[in-house]
């Protein structure tokens, strides 16, 4: 999945002009020498914005790497300022990360009202579960959020106007688990025989969901625009700051 996001960041980068370079690294990297490059990177006035793929390898450290990108070169929105900001009512992070930024702009083009809406979310990753539940809370929905421990998970989506799932696991939502009119989103990436699968069973829930996000196609291209926009937003904020 990881290497599927990266090919596609590539390619948005270059449709939309945006002038983009990668650092394949060994696995068994030093901590010191990962975020010496990305020290690099901060200090490089032509790079606008820094992306670190996760996760990263064991043995090292993920929020020591990602604290030591500069705020105002997160496009990926994953510096633990700008989490925190989105976990407190009233704050603004400097950028959202882009994956759940995504999920709100398409529930947005749907029409639904978010506002007193039921949403459950499958999935409790600091990449997509969390940050979305995060978001839908800041959008007055009413969250639930799901897991591995969770007892009975059908009886919870099915009472969801939104379900978001988001946990890597093949079909694990049958067309049974979705209430009659409900938004899905499906942040699934799952590689059965070649073809890339979502959480979802896509043909189920289109017989019963108002709304279904496709796999591949649906939330992939949309974390790819919501990076395109972060990464304008930063070099339009740092050109400014270096004019005055």
């Amino acid at each position: 999945a990881s290497q599927v996001y990266v090919r596609m960041k590539q390619k948005a980068c270059e449709k939309a002009g945006i002038k983009s370079f990668g650092y394949k690294l060994p696995a068994d990297i030093s901590q010191a020498e990962l975020e010496g490059l990305v020290s690099e990177l901060n200090a490089n006035p032509e790079v606008h914005g820094i992306l670190v793929q996760l996760p990263l390898p064991k043995g090292l450290d993920e929020e020591r790497v990602l604290n030591a990108i500069s705020i105002e070169k997160d496009v990926d929105g994953f510096h633990p300022v700008n989490i925190g900001r989105l976990a407190q009512k009233g704050r603004k992070p400097t950028f959202v990360p882009c994956t759940p930024d995504g999920c709100i702009y398409l529930l947005d083009q749907t029409g639904v009202n978010l506002e007193g809406a039921e949403a459950v979310v499958l999935g409790r990753s600091n990449i997509v579960g969390m940050p979305v539940a995060l978001l839908l809370v800041e959008r007055n929905a009413t969250v639930t959020i799901c897991h591995s421990r969770t007892p009975d998970i059908g009886a919870l989506t099915r009472q969801a106007d939104i379900l978001v799932a988001a946990v890597g696991k093949a079909k694990i939502i049958t067309g049974e688990m979705i209430r009659p009119g409900a938004v899905v989103v499906d942040f699934g990436v799952n590689v059965i025989e070649d073809k890339l699968i979502g959480d979802v069973d896509t043909e189920a829930a289109m017989e019963v969901a108002s709304y279904v996000t496709p796999v591949p196609g649906g939330t992939g291209p949309m974390t790819n625009i919501m990076l395109m926009t972060n990464t304008l937003a930063a070099a339009k904020r740092q050109v400014a700051a270096s004019a005055r």
